[in-house]
């Protein structure tokens, strides 16, 4: 780019910002801060640099903020790239790093299927590293909790629709509201039996359930499939066989199997469900 400074001058390509510049013509007629990089005395010309000036000022933003910025902060930035792994935020002369993790609470395949490069964003400090430069940012720890207030939007008993997350050896994960997944326990995905939910389910597959149980405190939610359909004759006519002669009172069911009571505790939250959350 050629500019003019009473004595002409040339500000190359890679010079003209601290990023790449894909059409130089957004800088035509713009009055920039410069730093003579080089003087030609036989041509009587400039060699300028906008990048070095920017770089200067980031610099002295990184200082300041680095001693400034502390682990829980909630602030303002830019989205300045987007990776597969995460988006890097500008805070004002130092890049964070917001990975993928730490959005949404919801499931995110790729940021910039949410996220825009110059989009304004608040962000929270989860860690600096002054050692290394490395800021450690979450978008989703500055949004409302998904399972805040889960109860006034559900209760036991209702039906909700849901989308398949995943699929384990003891069930399904459904989200059945943005950043709310609960189990649908194997012994709760139809009445007849099956080897794996893989069988009869598969991902993004939308689904309606029946709300079973919330332990809030634990954020787990139990939802059931084969609540909602009709069990086959044959079933119901052994159950009522079976009941008939032997007498079984209706409180039996607490000490009885998945084909008798729908659910347990055990099965639907026990340790497996445990095990899939720690890997």
């Amino acid at each position: 780019m050629v500019v003019d400074t009473g004595v002409r001058g040339f500000i190359p390509a890679s010079m003209i910002s601290d990023h790449f510049v894909d059409n130089l013509n957004d800088y035509k007629d713009q009055e920039l801060e410069l730093e003579i990089i080089e003087i030609d005395p036989a041509t009587n010309r400039l060699i300028l640099s906008h990048r070095s000036v920017l770089e200067a000022k980031n610099a002295a933003n990184r200082e300041k903020l680095m001693s400034t910025l502390h682990e829980g902060d909630v602030v303002e930035g830019k989205v300045a790239r987007l990776t597969d792994f995460g988006a890097f935020v500008d805070l004002g002369g130092i890049d964070g790093l917001v990975h993928v993790s730490q959005i949404a609470y919801e499931r995110v395949n790729k940021p910039s299927d949410v996220l825009k490069v110059g989009q304004e964003v608040k962000v929270k400090v989860l860690s600096v590293d002054f050692d290394k430069n490395r800021i450690s940012l979450s978008i989703k720890q500055t949004l409302p909790e998904p399972w805040d207030n889960i109860e006034e939007k559900a209760a036991a008993g209702e039906v909700l629709d849901g989308t398949v997350k995943r699929l384990t050896d003891f069930g399904a994960f459904v989200e059945v509201f943005p950043g709310v997944e609960g189990l649908v326990h194997i012994s709760q995905i139809a009445h007849e039996h099956i080897a794996t939910p893989g069988d009869v389910l598969s991902e993004g597959e939308t689904l309606r359930l029946k709300f079973l149980m919330l332990i809030l405190k634990e954020k787990r939610l139990a939802l059931s499939i084969k609540a909602l359909t009709e069990a086959p004759k044959s079933e119901d006519n052994d159950k009522r066989s079976n009941k008939k002669n032997n007498a079984v009172s209706d409180n039996s069911t607490a000490d009885a199997p998945d084909e008798e009571s729908g659910f347990t505790l055990g099965d639907i939250i026990g340790n497996e469900l445990n095990d899939s959350e720690n890997k």
